[in-house]
C-alpha cells in the first residue's frame, strides 16, 4: 500500500507534549500516517537499544520506518579509504534499519568534487560490486538500499544516474526526490506529464516491482542556476513542485511508494497534506 509520513519531527510534535522520537510512530498513526523516516544525516545519534524500542513502537502502530544514511557518503571519492568509510556508514545505517523493523535505507551517492561528472560517476559505478558484496556478507541482502536523486549540479544523482545504479541488484530501489529533481532542472516539474515521463522511465528501465515500491521524498525547494538552496513548506507559492500532478500519475500507474515529507520545520503537517491531496485527487 502507499504510505505517507514525515522525515523527523515538527515543532508541533513537541508542542503537543511529546518528548522523543520513540513517540513518533504513535503520533503518526493517530494522524493517519503510516511511514516515518529517521535521519542519521550528520551522525549516528541513537543507541541500538533505543532504536529497537522505536522499532517496537512502529510495529505496534503500523508505521514503517526508513533510515536516511549519513550525508557524507561518497561512492565517487578518489580515496579508497574514504570509500571504505562510506561502506561502513551504509552498513551501520542498515543495522539501525533492522532495529527499526524497516526495509528501506536512503543514501546520497556522492559528488563530482574536482573531477568531471563522467569520471566521478564511472568510479561510483565501478564500486557498486564491492558495496553490494559488503551488504550481502553482513547479512543485509533482504533490505533495500535506495540511492537518492540530488538537487545540486555538482552532486551525483540525476534520474538517469540513479536508475543506472539501481540496475546492479534487486536490493537497489530508487529514492526519487522530486523537490531535488525540480531544483536541479530549473523548475521543470509542472504537469502530470512531466512526472509521468520520469516514472515511465523508471518503470521501463527497472521493471514493475522497483517502480511500484519506490521511495519518494517530496518538498518544495528554493533553487538557483546551481540547483537547491533550501527546503520550503507546501504553503510556498513561488517555487515548486506541486504534488497534485504527481498524485494523479501515481494513481494512474497504480504505484505504491513510500512518500516522505521533507518540508522545512513542518514535515509532519505537510505529510498529512500530501496524504489528503492524494486521497482527493481523482477520487479515492
Amino acid at each position: 500500500m502507499i504510505r505517507f509520513g514525515p522525515s523527523g519531527n515538527s515543532q508541533i510534535f513537541y508542542d503537543e507534549g511529546n518528548k522523543s522520537s520513540l513517540e513518533a510512530p504513535k503520533w503518526c498513526a493517530e494522524h493517519g500516517l503510516t511511514a516515518y523516516e529517521y535521519s542519521f544525516g550528520r551522525m549516528f545519534n541513537m543507541s541500538h537499544e533505543s532504536a529497537k524500542k522505536l522499532g517496537e513502537e512502529a510495529e505496534k502502530n503500523g508505521v514503517l520506518v526508513s533510515v536516511h544514511a549519513p550525508y557524507y557518503i561518497n561512492l565517487a571519492n578518489p580515496s579508497d579509504e574514504a570509500f571504505q568509510k562510506s561502506i561502513g556508514y551504509i552498513l551501520t545505517s542498515l543495522s539501525y534499519l533492522v532495529d527499526f523493523k524497516g526495509n528501506q535505507c536512503v543514501f546520497h551517492p556522492g559528488s563530482c568534487g574536482q573531477e568531471t561528472r563522467n569520471v566521478a560517476f564511472e568510479r561510483a559505478l565501478s564500486r557498486m560490486d564491492k558495496l553490494l558484496e559488503a551488504v550481502y556478507l553482513a547479512g543485509y541482502g533482504n533490505l533495500y538500499i535506495c540511492p537518492e536523486t540530488m538537487g545540486k549540479s555538482q552532486q551525483l544523482g540525476s534520474v538517469k544516474e540513479i536508475v543506472e545504479l539501481c540496475k546492479f541488484d534487486k536490493c537497489l530501489i530508487p529514492t526519487l526526490d522530486f523537490g531535488h529533481i525540480n531544483a536541479v532542472t530549473g523548475g521543470t516539474l509542472k504537469t502530470a506529464d512531466d512526472y509521468r515521463k520520469i516514472l515511465d522511465y523508471v518503470y521501463n528501465e527497472l521493471g514493475e516491482f522497483k517502480a511500484k515500491n519506490l521511495h519518494i521524498h517530496f518538498s518544495k525547494i528554493e533553487y538557483t542556476s546551481k540547483g537547491e538552496v533550501k527546503h520550503l513548506t507546501l504553503d510556498d507559492t513561488v517555487y515548486g513542485p506541486e504534488f497534485e500532478p504527481l498524485a494523479v500519475v501515481l494513481k494512474e500507474m497504480a504505484l505504491e511508494p513510500t512518500i516522505i515529507s521533507e518540508s522545512k520545520e513542518k514535515m509532519m503537517e505537510d505529510a498529512i497534506k500530501l496524504k489528503n491531496i492524494y486521497e482527493f485527487v481523482g477520487g479515492k
